[in-house]
Protein backbone atom coordinates (compact mmCIF):
# COMPACT_ATOMS: atom_id res chain seq x y z
CA UNK A 1 0.00 0.00 0.00
CA UNK A 2 3.06 2.26 -0.25
CA UNK A 3 2.69 5.82 1.53
CA UNK A 4 -0.87 6.04 1.39
CA UNK A 5 -1.57 4.71 5.15
CA UNK A 6 0.37 7.33 6.57
CA UNK A 7 -1.38 9.58 4.67
CA UNK A 8 -4.53 8.78 6.08
CA UNK A 9 -3.20 8.20 9.61
CA UNK A 10 -1.79 12.00 9.05
CA UNK A 11 -5.33 13.29 8.03
CA UNK A 12 -7.07 11.75 11.42
CA UNK A 13 -4.80 13.85 13.17
CA UNK A 14 -5.23 17.21 10.83
CA UNK A 15 -9.14 16.46 11.01
CA UNK A 16 -9.11 16.55 15.12
CA UNK A 17 -8.17 20.04 14.85
CA UNK A 18 -9.80 21.17 11.94
CA UNK A 19 -9.85 25.18 12.64
CA UNK A 20 -10.75 26.44 8.93
CA UNK A 21 -14.20 25.75 8.57
CA UNK A 22 -14.95 29.45 8.90
CA UNK A 23 -13.32 30.37 5.46
CA UNK A 24 -14.82 31.37 2.19
CA UNK A 25 -14.36 29.53 -0.82
CA UNK A 26 -12.88 32.93 -2.47
CA UNK A 27 -9.54 33.54 -1.56
CA UNK A 28 -8.97 36.69 0.76
CA UNK A 29 -6.20 38.30 -1.25
CA UNK A 30 -7.78 38.08 -4.61
CA UNK A 31 -4.86 36.27 -5.88
CA UNK A 32 -4.44 33.36 -8.24
CA UNK A 33 -1.12 31.01 -8.52
CA UNK A 34 -0.17 28.83 -11.54
CA UNK A 35 3.16 27.13 -10.24
CA UNK A 36 5.16 23.41 -10.63
CA UNK A 37 3.72 20.74 -9.16
CA UNK A 38 7.44 20.11 -7.58
CA UNK A 39 7.75 18.79 -3.93
CA UNK A 40 10.01 20.91 -3.48
CA UNK A 41 7.56 24.08 -3.67
CA UNK A 42 5.82 25.10 -0.62
CA UNK A 43 3.88 27.89 -3.02
CA UNK A 44 1.88 29.01 0.92
CA UNK A 45 5.13 29.49 2.68
CA UNK A 46 7.26 30.96 -0.55
CA UNK A 47 4.94 33.67 -1.02
CA UNK A 48 3.87 34.32 2.75
CA UNK A 49 0.53 33.21 2.46
CA UNK A 50 -1.80 31.60 4.94
CA UNK A 51 -4.97 29.43 3.86
CA UNK A 52 -7.69 30.65 2.29
CA UNK A 53 -5.60 33.82 0.70
CA UNK A 54 -5.09 32.28 -2.67
CA UNK A 55 -6.71 29.70 -5.34
CA UNK A 56 -3.16 27.46 -6.02
CA UNK A 57 -3.08 25.80 -9.53
CA UNK A 58 -0.27 23.61 -10.26
CA UNK A 59 0.97 21.36 -12.76
CA UNK A 60 4.18 19.60 -14.25
CA UNK A 61 6.05 22.75 -15.45
CA UNK A 62 3.92 26.07 -14.37
CA UNK A 63 2.84 25.53 -17.80
CA UNK A 64 -0.89 28.06 -19.21
CA UNK A 65 -2.09 24.76 -20.59
CA UNK A 66 -6.00 24.63 -21.65
CA UNK A 67 -7.11 23.35 -17.96
CA UNK A 68 -4.70 25.99 -16.38
CA UNK A 69 -6.52 28.65 -18.01
CA UNK A 70 -10.06 27.27 -17.21
CA UNK A 71 -9.03 26.91 -13.76
CA UNK A 72 -7.43 31.09 -14.18
CA UNK A 73 -10.70 31.56 -15.51
CA UNK A 74 -12.78 30.32 -12.98
CA UNK A 75 -10.79 31.75 -10.38
CA UNK A 76 -11.17 35.32 -11.72
CA UNK A 77 -15.08 34.87 -13.10
CA UNK A 78 -16.48 32.78 -9.59
CA UNK A 79 -14.17 33.71 -7.05
CA UNK A 80 -13.41 37.24 -7.74
CA UNK A 81 -9.50 37.11 -7.89
CA UNK A 82 -7.85 39.92 -9.50
CA UNK A 83 -4.24 39.52 -10.05
CA UNK A 84 -2.55 36.12 -11.72
CA UNK A 85 1.28 35.11 -10.56
CA UNK A 86 2.79 32.48 -12.59
CA UNK A 87 5.93 30.87 -10.72
CA UNK A 88 8.68 28.46 -12.67
CA UNK A 89 11.48 27.27 -10.74
CA UNK A 90 15.37 26.09 -11.28
CA UNK A 91 16.28 22.82 -11.71
CA UNK A 92 13.01 21.88 -13.56
CA UNK A 93 12.70 18.35 -14.52
CA UNK A 94 10.49 19.58 -17.95
CA UNK A 95 13.72 21.76 -18.56
CA UNK A 96 15.56 18.60 -18.87
CA UNK A 97 13.43 15.84 -21.23
CA UNK A 98 12.29 16.66 -24.33
CA UNK A 99 8.23 15.58 -25.74
CA UNK A 100 9.93 13.00 -27.98
CA UNK A 101 11.87 11.95 -25.34
CA UNK A 102 8.78 10.80 -22.93
CA UNK A 103 7.01 10.02 -26.02
CA UNK A 104 9.73 7.53 -26.37
CA UNK A 105 9.37 6.17 -22.97
CA UNK A 106 5.70 5.62 -22.84
CA UNK A 107 5.67 4.45 -26.14
CA UNK A 108 8.31 1.48 -25.22
CA UNK A 109 6.54 0.81 -21.69
CA UNK A 110 3.20 0.88 -22.53
CA UNK A 111 3.53 -0.45 -26.45
CA UNK A 112 0.67 2.15 -27.49
CA UNK A 113 0.95 5.69 -29.79
CA UNK A 114 2.07 8.52 -27.71
CA UNK A 115 2.36 10.83 -30.52
CA UNK A 116 -0.78 12.67 -29.47
CA UNK A 117 0.28 13.35 -26.19
CA UNK A 118 1.98 16.68 -25.04
CA UNK A 119 4.01 17.62 -22.07
CA UNK A 120 5.31 21.15 -22.49
CA UNK A 121 8.67 20.39 -22.15
CA UNK A 122 11.25 23.54 -22.25
CA UNK A 123 14.94 24.29 -22.44
CA UNK A 124 15.06 28.00 -21.66
CA UNK A 125 13.58 29.16 -18.03
CA UNK A 126 13.41 32.69 -18.45
CA UNK A 127 11.48 32.21 -21.99
CA UNK A 128 9.08 29.87 -20.67
CA UNK A 129 7.87 32.08 -18.21
CA UNK A 130 7.09 35.17 -20.68
CA UNK A 131 5.62 32.39 -22.52
CA UNK A 132 3.31 31.40 -20.18
CA UNK A 133 2.63 34.97 -18.87
CA UNK A 134 1.76 36.18 -22.50
CA UNK A 135 -0.49 32.92 -23.37
CA UNK A 136 -2.39 34.16 -20.05
CA UNK A 137 -2.47 38.08 -21.19
CA UNK A 138 -3.97 37.17 -24.94
CA UNK A 139 -6.33 34.38 -23.92
CA UNK A 140 -9.80 36.40 -25.11
CA UNK A 141 -11.27 35.25 -21.71
CA UNK A 142 -8.69 36.77 -19.02
CA UNK A 143 -9.55 40.25 -18.81
CA UNK A 144 -6.76 43.05 -19.77
CA UNK A 145 -6.83 44.51 -17.00
CA UNK A 146 -5.40 41.62 -14.71
CA UNK A 147 -2.14 41.66 -14.31
CA UNK A 148 0.39 38.44 -14.37
CA UNK A 149 3.18 38.05 -13.12
CA UNK A 150 5.85 35.78 -14.66
CA UNK A 151 8.68 34.71 -11.74
CA UNK A 152 11.35 32.31 -11.14
CA UNK A 153 11.45 30.46 -8.15
CA UNK A 154 15.33 29.69 -7.36
CA UNK A 155 15.58 25.86 -5.60
CA UNK A 156 18.87 26.33 -3.73
CA UNK A 157 18.37 30.00 -2.27
CA UNK A 158 14.40 30.27 -1.57
CA UNK A 159 13.95 33.58 -3.63
CA UNK A 160 11.69 34.33 -6.26
CA UNK A 161 12.62 36.71 -8.80
CA UNK A 162 10.20 38.46 -10.63
CA UNK A 163 10.50 38.09 -14.32
CA UNK A 164 7.49 39.57 -15.98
Amino acid sequence: MGQIQDVFNSNEKYAKDYRYSHLKSKPSKKIAVLACMDARLLIEDILGLNIGEANIIRNAGGIATEDAIRSLIVSHELLGTEEFIIINHTDCGMQKFSDEHIRNNIKQKYQKDASELQFYTFTNLEENVREQVEKIKTNPFIPKNIPVYGCIYDTQTGRLNRIV
